[in-house]
């Protein structure tokens, strides 16, 4: 009897150990968690971009009218 008690404890025992093995495996490969995103940028680009944009749109509509008398009117210069 004393036979099939030992068998059963060193059962128990490797479960335990399997256990413990089985929840301390992923802590061991854990990496460090990954840093966060960067900060954006300080200044927003696209609002210069559209910006400047509009400035050019704008002086091109200006040359349009100016220039649009010429066309109409060629004998007033």
């Amino acid at each position: 009897m004393a036979r099939v008690w030992g068998s059963f404890e060193s059962t128990i025992m490797v479960l335990i150990l399997a256990f413990f093995a089985g929840a301390l495996v992923p802590a061991v490969n854990a990496q460090a968690p990954a840093p966060g995103p960067a900060p954006g940028p300080s200044s927003d680009s696209h609002a210069i971009d559209q910006g400047i944009a509009y400035v050019l749109m704008f002086l091109a509509l200006v040359l349009t009218y100016l220039i649009h008398p010429l066309d109409a009117f060629p004998s007033f210069f």
